[in-house]
């Protein structure tokens, strides 16, 4: 898991919740939603603002500063508004820990 970096453990958050690790300089939050996992870049397309700590509702976290909404299964805009999507990336669960990296 070289490039890879660890978010931790899944009793780390329980569904519903989410935990923002670092890859480099890219800020990555990952939820759980229900079980499954996903991880987006926390930052807002249309400002720069943190996602993290925004409203979810459904599949989509709502930016706190503007209320542009993202989807966090793919990084889709689904409200303006942003009209750029948010990088989405991989995450792996290995040996009882939870990993991603940015990928692009």
């Amino acid at each position: 898991m070289n490039d890879w970096v660890r978010v931790g453990t899944r009793s780390d958050f329980l569904p519903g919740e989410f935990k923002v690790v670092w890859d480099g300089d890219t800020p990555i939050a990952v939820y759980n939603l229900d079980g499954a996992l996903y991880a987006v870049e926390d930052t807002c397309t249309h400002d720069g603002g943190d996602l993290a700590g925004g409203e979810v509702f459904g599949f989509e976290v709502e930016c706190p500063r503007h209320g542009a909404r993202f989807d966090l299964r793919t990084g889709a805009v689904t409200k303006p508004p942003a009209y750029e999507p948010i990088a989405s990336f991989p995450v792996r669960e290995e040996d009882g820990a939870i990993w991603t990296r940015d990928d692009r």
